[in-house]
């Protein structure tokens, strides 16, 4: 280990130092592709941390909305005619899989299928 490295350990945040797990456990343990490079239009399978949930209203349709981050970028996950889902809710953690899209100028799984997951030792 370099002494670059050691500094930037030693000088992370909490959040920095979860980020990095969260992204290693996806990659590695999940096969999962990082949300930070994610192509349009293809079908995916990410893993991560729930962030936020909000209830947005589609065309007069509800919409449950939860934004997935994995330590390299987040993504907006999308149930239409949802209003709730048991167990996503923000720190929930879960792997999802779907066709990726730009929504709003952010990137997007409407009706992922997914499965809620425990971190070791949970």
């Amino acid at each position: 280990m370099g002494v670059r490295t050691a500094l930037k350990d030693a000088l992370a945040s909490r959040d920095e130092i979860a980020a990095d797990e969260e992204r290693d456990e996806a990659r590695r343990q999940f096969g999962c592709s990082a949300i930070g490079s994610l192509p349009d239009r293809r079908r995916v399978q990410v893993s991560g941390v729930v962030r936020s949930v909000t209830l947005r209203p589609r065309e007069g349709v509800p919409a449950f909305a939860a934004e997935l981050f994995d330590g390299t970028g987040s993504l907006d996950l999308v149930w239409l005619g949802r209003r709730r889902i048991a167990g996503i809710e923000p720190g929930a953690r879960l792997k999802a899989e779907g066709l990726v899209s730009t929504s709003g100028g952010r990137p997007t799984v409407f009706n992922p299928r997914y499965e809620l997951r425990a971190r070791h030792g949970e």
